[in-house]
C-alpha cells in the first residue's frame, strides 16, 4: 500500500522560514517522479514544484528562488524548504507521487495518482 504522510507544517510570519516533509512508502521510491501542490482557501490546487525520474526539479514562478525541493532516497523522505514566506504561500501543502503529468485546477487532493493528507501553512503578516 503507497502512503504519503506530511508533516512539518504551521504558522510562521512573512519572511520566515518552514520545512515540510513526506516520508513515502509502498512504491520504489528511488527514480520517481513526486511533486508538491498547494491549495490556498479559496483557490484551486496549483503545482508548487515537481522532481522528475532523472532528478530534474521544477518550480512554479511564483515561488522560484525561495522554495527548495529535496529528495532523499536513503530516507524515501522528500522535502519542501520554505524560505522568505509570504502570505500569499498560505495554503495546505500536498506531495504527491505516480501522477501522469502536472495537473491544473481542481481541488487538492485529485482523483489520480497517490497523495498525502496535507499539512498546513499559514503566514501572517
Amino acid at each position: 500500500e503507497v502512503q504519503l504522510v506530511e508533516s512539518g507544517g504551521g504558522s510562521v510570519q512573512a519572511g520566515g522560514s518552514l520545512r515540510v516533509s513526506c516520508a513515502a512508502s509502498g512504491f520504489t521510491f528511488d527514480g520517481s517522479a513526486m511533486a508538491w501542490y498547494r491549495q490556498a482557501p479559496g483557490s484551486e490546487c496549483e503545482l508548487v514544484s515537481t522532481i522528475t525520474s532523472d532528478g530534474f526539479t521544477v518550480y512554479a514562478d511564483s515561488v522560484k528562488g525561495r522554495f527548495t525541493f529535496s529528495k532523499d532516497n536513503s530516507k524515501n523522505t522528500i522535502y519542501l524548504q520554505m524560505n522568505s514566506l509570504k502570505p500569499e504561500d498560505t495554503a495546505v501543502y500536498f506531495c504527491t507521487a505516480d501522477l501522469p503529468g502536472v495537473l491544473y485546477g481542481g481541488s487538492c487532493p485529485h482523483d489520480i495518482g497517490y497523495w498525502g493528507q496535507g499539512t498546513g501553512v499559514t503566514v501572517s503578516s
